[in-house]
């Protein structure tokens, strides 16, 4: 059996977004449970929009999200280059073969001929596609446009009434006729080669078997499949993934937010994180728990990837975030947090720090608020703040003041004596001991909040909350 390649091959014009970073991953995935080779190839044909900042970015970000591929850039493989702006020479050939064997032809219609073609057709209601005007050029024909100066692109002949079939990995049975396609193109005019043809030579040469990619694809599919079976060409199993919506049922776009791994990795989320809720839009697992790279790959099946479009969910998103971060070791969350945070915090009291503030993080820069709480400023509070310190009432701070003077920092024991002397208990003893002490309704322990703060700040902010009941 020979062994299973997938590939990823994005376009480096941007920045890669959610959608190309699940289809990155899944191929990834099922490689690596097949222990076959995933590749990354960059498709750089297009000259005027693609751009080497991009290819790094992209290589950068997919080994931030732990994903790593067997040939491509940087790694030595059978089938160099990886780049396709290097592969022109192979493309040549294939062009010449399929010329020779009149299967492609050269084109002269302008974009201005075929704009207007495509309007006709469609008041017609017809189906826009090329209606063949080149096809019967003569030689002497070409030979007098190219003398011209004109630059043809150059068209695949799609053969007529022929049926393209083929099993979707994802969507099951497809069924395209060949008449509905009309001639494309596969070289643009200006010499260079179109995703349409480079995209499927290099999966036939670098053998990749599984190819999965967004259902945008599925109608370039049958094209390829026959430039493929014209040059005799392996083809490679194909399998289209549904589109990843927003709230609104609309394909994922700028306007639902920003969702390009990038942006992701600069907000401060953790690559685990993002791993875990990729692989889950639109495949299912048993397993509800956070789970590694490897344990994702060993449960990854084909058929329990869903036809259905994936809806994004940014709650979904943060409840794999507040799970990564829970697993983090106290030095892992320390990295995390960076060199800003970390030289905000006493070193004698960064573990404690940690294991107090760790549950109620989801990004670095949430740290930076219980930094300011725990060890800088006095404490404001809000109207509904206010009104739990008034509604809890002088006597209550009184004695919290005086407790804390008998027992020091022992909240337990200043507690156990506030129910005792005022018989209260549930929250309306704890609720406002956590508002005066650190101006939120919610938050750590306040176990390990008092032992962050000591005895005399601790004190400090009783007699605040003391004097703000009295005044009002």
């Amino acid at each position: 059996m020979n062994m299973i390649k997938t590939r990823f091959s994005p376009s480096p014009t941007g920045l890669i977004h959610l959608g190309n970073s699940r289809a990155a991953l899944f191929s990834a995935l099922y490689a690596k449970k097949a222990k076959g080779h995933f590749i990354l190839r960059i498709e750089d044909t297009d000259a005027a929009r693609s751009e080497l900042k991009y290819a790094e970015i992209l290589q950068e970000d997919l080994k931030w999200l732990g994903i790593h591929w067997q040939e491509g850039p940087g790694v030595e493989g059978p089938h160099a280059p990886y780049w396709q702006s290097e592969r022109h020479g192979i493309y040549d050939s294939y062009y010449k073969q399929l010329e020779e064997n009149n299967l492609a032809y050269p084109c002269f219609c302008t974009e201005q001929e075929l704009a207007l073609n495509r309007k006709i057709q469609l008041s017609r209601g017809q189906p826009p596609r090329y209606p063949g005007t080149c096809l019967g050029l003569s030689k002497e024909q070409v030979a007098a446009k190219l003398a011209e100066g004109k630059k043809p692109a150059l068209r695949f002949h799609v053969p007529v009434k022929k049926a393209i079939d083929f099993v979707d990995l994802v969507k099951g049975p497809q069924h395209f006729n060949s008449s509905d396609i009309g001639d494309f193109i596969i070289r643009r005019a200006e010499g260079t080669a179109s995703f349409m043809f480079c995209n499927a030579i290099d999966d036939a040469l670098m053998q990749v078997t599984h190819v999965l990619r967004g259902e945008d694809h599925l109608a370039n599919t049958p094209r390829q499949l026959m430039i493929l079976q014209a040059l005799n060409l392996t083809t490679p199993n194909y399998g289209h993934l549904s589109l990843i919506v927003g709230d609104d049922g609309t394909p994922l776009s700028k306007r639902h937010g920003s969702f390009s791994l990038n942006d992701l990795h600069e907000q401060g989320y953790l690559p685990i994180a993002v791993l875990n809720y990729l692989a889950r839009l639109s495949h299912t697992y048993d397993d509800t728990g956070l789970m590694s790279l490897n344990a994702l790959a060993d449960n990854f099946h084909l058929e329990r990837i869903s036809k259905a479009a994936a809806r994004f969910d940014k709650n979904q998103l943060l409840h794999w975030q507040k799970e990564a971060v829970m697993a983090l070791s106290a030095e892992e969350v320390w990295e995390w947090l960076g060199k800003d945070i970390q030289g905000q915090i006493p070193a004698e009291t960064r573990d404690l720090f940690i294991e107090a503030v760790r549950p109620n993080l989801c990004f670095p820069a949430e740290a930076n608020n219980w930094i300011s709480i725990i060890y800088d400023k006095e404490l404001e509070f809000s109207s509904d703040q206010l009104a739990i310190l008034k509604e809890a009432g002088a006597e209550f701070f009184e004695v919290l003041k005086k407790s804390g003077e008998q027992h020091g920092a022992n909240l337990k024991h200043i507690l156990d004596e506030l129910k005792s002397q005022l018989n209260v208990s549930g929250k309306k003893l704890f609720m406002p001991v956590r508002v005066a002490l650190t101006g939120q309704e919610h938050g750590p322990e306040l176990l390990q909040i008092v032992s962050l703060l000591g005895k005399e700040k601790m004190q400090q902010r009783f007699d605040h909350a003391l004097k703000l009941v009295r005044k009002s």
